[in-house]
This record gives structure tokens, C-alpha cells and sequence, in this order.
């Protein structure tokens, strides 16, 4: 954009058709496929792994939205007694 211009940048946005927890489990699913047509090795399980970080963070944003888990309490302590 040249200097002095005000054009304003547009974002293109998604509407997400399934929740955050499906897409992740849907990802891991795929990669664990991929993993299964692999030889054994280090892509294989590099591979493995980020299925296991996509099922992790599925259980983790399940977990997040439990409808009985108190709301975040903002504590700028930090453990400071």
C-alpha cells in the first residue's frame, strides 16, 4: 500500500460449520491415517505426535467448556503472596 494511503484492509472470515472439538478430532483421525502409510521413522512420528497434540487440545477446549467449570478469576499476583 503506497505511503499516505487510507484504504482500509479487508479480512476474509470463516463461519465455522463444526465445533472447534470436531475439526480437532477430524484432524487427528486424518493424521493418523497418514501415520498408518508411513514406514517407521521420524516423520512417522512426528506425524503421530500431531495427532496426539490435536486429540490433546480437543480433550483441553471439551474440558474448557463444561458448562459447570467456574468462570476465569484474574489474579495479577501471579503467586505472590
Amino acid at each position: 500500500m503506497p505511503k499516505g494511503s487510507s484504504a482500509m484492509v479487508t479480512r476474509h472470515r470463516f463461519i465455522q460449520t463444526k465445533p472447534l472439538n470436531v475439526r480437532l478430532m477430524e484432524e487427528a483421525k486424518s493424521l493418523r491415517e497418514q501415520a498408518n502409510l508411513l514406514p517407521f521413522g521420524p516423520v512417522r512420528d512426528a506425524v503421530l505426535k500431531k495427532a496426539r497434540q490435536a486429540e490433546a487440545a480437543a480433550h483441553m477446549e471439551d474440558w474448557l467448556t463444561l458448562p459447570g467449570l467456574p468462570p476465569h478469576k484474574n489474579d495479577d499476583s501471579h503467586g505472590q503472596n
